[in-house]
């Protein structure tokens, strides 16, 4: 069996759920919190986009909007919601913005239904390039690229600027941070603005790759959570490769019929059998 084509799916597939997971990552360093309205988010992103290029609006402003109001969603809500339960447990935190993900999700298939075929369509999409013998459209590629660019960008800015410097001593204690002077809501803010605009670009990527569909681009946001175990919730380069890693899986399960069906469970079963290694690994050393 010639698995190259798969191979070569999982390369632009990988590229969203890097990007997906690193903006996961970033959040969860700065926040505590585990979006799971991420997903959701870059659905809003998506439809918009959608809809705009179907009024006449032209390709790049219409996704620039949609990404932008995407951002804007997530920015609200780290400024208006986020601090009011910034003390809450940590699971009551996930359980709210799970709440949004299906209340937007319902906005969603409200206003422009389900099982209905569209996608988003790139001009990278006519262009290719032949890689192991197999033909990659440049839209793939191009989704590898921006996922490294904003990866590298991201972790640029956590170590190299003031903005950056708050959000790490966030992760680290939010009381001391506040008492040493770090403006707690205004970098919590900021960790969900970065955390819409990722989700925003992820979710036109997705719709690119596959169908422009509510509740597909609403649960990336559980391949991404895999991808972001990888990382352990920590590190941006983990979030990346764990992100590469299950797209690849999933890209790869659905070369065999038998297991094509379970592919979204691909890379969780892929997450799940690392932290295994890695604890086995772990105990091996303390026992030693």
């Amino acid at each position: 069996m010639n698995l190259l084509p798969f191979v070569a799916s999982g390369i632009g597939l990988g590229g969203v759920y890097a990007l997906s997971s690193v903006g996961l990552v970033i959040l969860y360093r700065a926040s505590g919190t585990l979006n799971f309205a991420f997903g959701a988010f870059g659905g809003v992103a998506a439809f918009i986009a959608w809809q705009l290029i179907k009024f006449g609006v032209p390709e790049p402003l219409g996704w620039i909007i949609g990404v932008a109001l995407s951002t804007g969603i997530a920015y609200a809500y780290g400024r208006i919601v986020a601090p009011r339960m910034a003390h809450r447990d940590r699971v009551v935190r996930a359980a709210a913005t799970l709440g949004l993900a299906l209340f937007l999700l319902g906005c969603i298939a409200w206003v422009w239904g389900i099982g209905i075929a569209r996608r988003i369509t790139l001009p990278m999409d006519f262009d290719y390039v032949m890689l192991f013998g197999v033909r990659m459209t440049m839209s793939r590629i191009v989704s590898l690229g921006i996922s490294l660019v904003m990866a590298g960008g991201v972790g640029l800015m956590l170590n190299r600027t003031r903005i950056g410097l708050g959000m790490r001593a966030l992760a680290s204690d939010r009381n001391i941070s506040a008492a040493i002077g770090v403006r707690v809501t205004t970098t919590d803010s900021i960790a969900w603005l970065i955390n819409g605009l990722f989700a925003g670009i992820a979710g036109i990527l997705l719709a690119n790759i596959n169908r422009l569909d509510p509740a597909l681009l609403t649960f990336l946001v559980i391949p991404a959570i895999a991808a972001a175990i990888f990382a352990r919730l920590s590190s941006l380069v983990g979030a990346f490769v764990g992100g590469m890693v299950c797209g690849m899986v999933e890209a790869l399960l659905t070369a065999f019929p038998d297991f094509a069906s379970f592919r979204s469970a691909g890379p969780y079963v892929a997450a799940l059998l690392f932290m295994m290694a890695v604890g086995a690994g772990q105990g091996v050393g303390s026992r030693e």
